[in-house]
């Protein structure tokens, strides 16, 4: 098992890159099945900076027409979130009429999510699906329905694939999470 350390951190393997690609492949199964034939042009939009990986193998998967546009908001300080969250970019293009497909990293607590659905709605879209490559389900409790979900997850801190350990840990392909001291 391989180990990665990041500051203060050791980290061991937790999902190897090959469960990742097959629980994207299986996404976009769904999306592509719930958007075939659409003669709008929907928006992926992917938001920064965690979704970015996720959201470039999604995209290569899908065979509808869509826009990509992207949103950058903040709501963790280390591996604690602060239960604020905090716009700090885009969207990169106008949502108003448009269906919006809210591409996210991970799910937890759920209060990134109804701030994105408020902040997009607000904007005048005219749909809003929520798809997220990682789900904690022992910590969400919002109403907010999400409509795809690759791979649920116990509450661990983890990084890989576009996840971070303040800003560290993004690149690697696969997910790992914090080794037991």
């Amino acid at each position: 098992m391989k180990e990665i350390t990041l500051f203060d951190k050791t980290f061991k393997t937790f999902i190897p890159n090959e469960k990742i690609e097959e629980a994207i492949d299986q996404v976009a199964d769904k999306l592509n099945k719930d958007f075939e034939g659409c003669t709008d042009i929907p928006v992926l939009l992917c938001i920064l900076n965690g979704s970015i990986m996720f959201t470039s193998e999604l995209m290569k998967r899908l065979t509808f027409n869509c826009a990509f546009a992207s949103m950058k908001l903040s709501s963790y300080n280390g591996t604690e979130s602060t239960g604020e969250v905090k716009q700090l970019l885009g969207p990169t293009c106008s949502l108003k009429g448009k269906r919006v497909i809210v591409v996210e990293d991970i799910v937890d607590t759920g209060n990134t999510i109804v701030a994105l659905d408020r902040i997009i709605r607000e904007m005048g879209a005219e749909d809003v699906k929520i798809c997220t490559m990682l789900l904690k389900p022992d910590m969400y409790d919002k109403d907010i329905q999400l409509d795809y979900v690759a791979m649920e997850i116990p509450n661990a801190f983890i990084v890989g694939f576009g996840l971070d350990y303040n800003e560290l840990g993004r690149n690697y392909k696969d997910i790992y999470v914090i080794k037991e001291q």
